[in-house]
């Protein structure tokens, strides 16, 4: 069995070459939530389909290439042709993507880490895929929105993502009290993220702000060796109080 390493870019059959004047397919290609190896948490069929693809719509270029020379390119790197879409792309410069996918080219989409347009800017290229007929692919990989939800013991069959909450404190604390009143009449769980350096501002928010009884789980660092998953009352929580850091970290709140 070939190791990762040994791995070539396989040269384009007739088939593909005479796929003149088609659509290629956007795949959606998940990447760790770590420095973990790649074959680690990413299956070998996503692995195997990287050596197959030469275009690549990314959220941060040096990130996908190391991801990539791990995952077996090292090497093959310079040949391969990558296109940035973050919060920071235009709108027309999205739009011009539409190119790639010509003559039969295929496109890879990867985000910062995980699944790609989940809480991500990616999903503009999936929305802009589906309105020119473009065939969407997605792959299985590490979610860490999923990974807490099924890790927190809360309401897996009722959930929400709210994203990031409000960056300033008042709002924040508002909008935590809000989504508090949600999940108590639904009984639904309410999954947010927050931006690493913040983690600790939030979570000192959602124990000053939430009620004692409400159920909270801190999911830290998913799939590392240190990661920390933990679901408590906020009443236990304010007896066990922790510093998160700038590990990534998901919550998950269910009143």
């Amino acid at each position: 069995m070939k190791k990762r390493s040994e791995y070539k870019l396989r040269p384009k059959t007739k088939t593909e070459k005479d796929k003149e004047m088609s659509k290629g397919k956007l795949y959606l290609i998940p990447s760790p939530l770590g420095e973990n190896a790649p074959a680690e948490v990413i299956p070998a069929t996503v692995l195997d389909k990287l050596q197959e693809i030469r275009t690549f719509v990314v959220e941060e270029t040096r990130t996908v290439r190391r991801y990539l020379s791990k995952a077996g390119l090292k090497g093959h790197i310079g040949e391969l042709e990558f296109h940035q879409l973050n919060e920071h792309t235009s709108q027309a410069e999205i739009e011009s993507y539409i190119s790639l996918f010509e003559d039969g080219n295929d496109v890879g989409l990867i985000s910062e880490a995980g699944l790609p347009a989940v809480a991500d800017p990616g999903a503009q290229l999936v929305a802009l895929a589906h309105k020119h007929g473009i065939e969407v692919v997605p792959f299985v990989g590490p979610s860490s929105l999923m990974m807490a939800l099924m890790s927190s013991g809360l309401n897996g069959q009722s959930f929400a993502f709210c994203g990031y909450l409000p960056a300033k404190t008042d709002e924040r604390r508002s909008r935590l009290r809000a989504i508090e009143k949600i999940s108590a009449s639904h009984s639904q769980t309410q999954i947010f993220i927050e931006t690493p350096y913040r983690n600790d501002h939030l979570f000192s928010d959602i124990l000053s702000s939430c009620l004692p009884g409400t159920r909270i789980c801190a999911a830290i660092n998913i799939t590392m060796p240190d990661a920390f998953i933990k679901t408590m009352t906020v009443a236990q929580w304010k007896q066990n109080k922790i510093t998160i850091g700038k590990r990534p970290c998901v919550f998950c709140l269910l009143a």
